[in-house]
């Protein structure tokens, strides 16, 4: 099944925006759709991306998870 972006829909109630993130996470991520925004990025842009991405994983996530999820290690 393609992923698709029916159904994304934010500020109705958690369960909600949970989905909704997952989704929307899994679409941006796509190789095409990333390489295509980093090319276009400012390096400002991409280092502000990332600053926000990674104080968001040192928030919620464990080292061990960030190692096993983000890191695919182990």
């Amino acid at each position: 099944m393609a992923l698709s972006a029916d159904g994304i829909c934010f500020g109705l109630d958690h369960a909600v925006d949970v989905r909704s993130l997952i989704t929307y996470l899994r679409l941006f991520g796509r190789e095409e759709l990333a390489a295509l925004l980093a090319a276009r990025m400012s390096s400002e842009e991409i280092i502000a991306l990332v600053d926000n991405l990674t104080g968001l994983m040192k928030k919620h996530l464990s080292e061990d998870e960030y190692h096993r999820y983000f890191l695919n290690e182990g």
